[in-house]
C-alpha cells in the first residue's frame, strides 16, 4: 500500500512554535511546528471530543484546553487522565515549500 500525501499548507504559514488547523478529507488535522519538526494530529480530544487547537504545546505534547489531558505529538498517546485513548497522528513531509500530510 502506498501512502498518498496531500499538500495542506505552505511551510511559511506555519512558523516555528505555531499551530494551525487544516481540513483533509473532511477531517480536522492540527499541524504543530515544534522544535523544527512538523507534527500532524487529530484536532479532536479523545476524551470528550473537544477541540485541541486552543491547547498549549510544550515538551512535544499538546494539552487539551478543556480538561487538561496531554497527548504526545509524535505518537498520539494519551499521557494524562481524563483521556485514556490516543488521538490519531498522521505522516507529514515537507516537499519544497509545501507541508504534505498522509491520512
Amino acid at each position: 500500500m502506498t501512502d498518498t500525501f496531500s499538500p495542506v499548507l505552505k511551510l511559511a504559514d506555519l512558523p516555528p512554535g505555531s499551530k494551525k488547523v487544516v481540513k483533509l478529507d473532511g477531517k480536522p488535522v492540527l499541524l504543530c511546528n515544534y522544535k523544527d519538526r512538523i507534527f500532524a494530529v487529530s484536532n479532536i480530544c479523545s476524551h470528550q471530543y473537544k477541540l485541541l487547537h486552543g491547547g498549549r504545546v510544550r515538551h512535544g505534547k499538546i494539552t487539551c484546553p478543556v480538561h487538561g489531558a496531554r497527548f504526545d505529538l509524535a505518537t498520539g498517546e494519551a499521557l494524562d487522565l481524563p483521556a485514556t485513548e490516543p488521538i490519531e497522528t498522521y505522516d507529514v513531509r515537507v516537499e519544497g515549500d509545501d507541508i504534505e500530510v498522509s491520512l
